[in-house]
């Protein structure tokens, strides 16, 4: 038994599933940036890819099963050559289609008819902006990646998202060290003065996101000896009142090649589905949706990162 569940155990708590309500599609680790908290480790020089052969099975699975959501994200999700394949045929099946975007891939030049089709399609985007401040973005994302992203907002601006027409933009905070998010509502008025006087930049919503303790930001903890001091601090923020809206609870995750994890972070920690012992992956076409529900959710320490606090999930704070 690892520490989260022991902390579960003797807090009376029990984590498992309920009924599936978003499908969430991880379509790769391939990513023109590499930032410093990605957990994916995502970058320029990773090759793993969703196939189009993958892409259409799981497109089967969500005419089949019509999830309320589905959620596309990486990497980033937009360089997978099967992108807009999936979201036109996510969209075709009534689902809500999220796409969560650097941001940079729309303003280079491989990427900028995307915003039109993002339109075209009603997707609804959640975008990576960790800070308002130049050297911050900078720091934790790569040289030039802050002025770039205000360009890219900018241009979806123009083209009606964020404006209360329909066409949602969302932008994601994440802390730049090892450190909690503060309060959302607080933060989200800091963005909405800072980015509408500095840029005139208008957005729908922040979604606050802790860094978890895996892939590229968790080998940074390591070699700045700020690892156990991080997850001392997301232990003793444990709050219960998080666990009924975590994302692991209504969430079916996948990867490039169509294997199902409780959440995106267990992805890339390798932990099975439901932490079982059998290392055959299960695969999205395997099985119905509601099979899920009432299933037990694998376990790490990691998780103390989604229920620190107000709580993490890809939806931002959860209380």
């Amino acid at each position: 038994m690892n520490d989260f569940d022991s902390k579960l155990s003797s807090s009376g708590l029990v984590l498992e599933r309920g009924s599936p309500r978003v499908l969430q599609l991880n379509l790769g680790r391939v990513c023109n940036i590499a930032c410093a908290h990605c957990h994916v480790t995502a970058g320029p020089s990773r090759r793993e890819t969703m196939s189009p052969e993958v892409a259409s099975r799981c497109l089967e699975w969500v005419r089949e099963h019509r999830p309320p959501v589905v959620d596309l994200t990486g990497g980033a999700p937009e360089m997978c050559e099967s992108f807009l394949q999936l979201a036109a045929g996510a969209r075709a099946s009534g689902a809500r289609v999220l796409v969560r975007t650097n941001l940079v891939v729309l303003v280079e030049p491989h990427g900028e008819h995307l915003i039109d089709a993002f339109r075209e399609l009603g997707l609804e985007v959640i975008a990576s902006m960790p800070c308002y401040l130049e050297e911050n973005v900078d720091a934790q994302r790569g040289a030039g990646v802050h002025a770039r992203s205000i360009e890219a907002l900018r241009r979806l601006n123009a083209a009606g998202f964020g404006r209360g027409t329909g066409l949602v933009l969302d932008l994601v905070y994440n802390p730049g060290g090892a450190s909690l998010p503060p309060d959302q509502s607080g933060l989200e008025a800091d963005y909405r003065r800072e980015l509408g006087t500095r840029y005139g930049i208008v957005f729908d919503r922040l979604l606050c996101l802790a860094n978890l303790p895996v892939g590229r930001f968790a080998r940074h903890l390591r070699s700045t000896g700020e690892l156990a001091g991080y997850l001392g601090l997301l232990r003793i923020s444990f709050n219960p009142a998080t666990l009924p809206a975590l994302m692991c609870r209504d969430t079916i995750n996948v990867d490039w090649m169509g294997a199902v994890y409780d959440c995106d972070f267990n992805q890339m920690a390798g932990l099975p589905l439901g932490g079982g012992d059998d290392v055959r992956p299960t695969y999205l076409w395997e099985f119905e949706p509601e099979e899920l529900r009432g299933r037990p959710i694998a376990t790490a320490p990691h998780c103390f990162g989604c229920t620190a606090g107000s709580g993490s999930s890809c939806g931002g704070a959860l209380i």
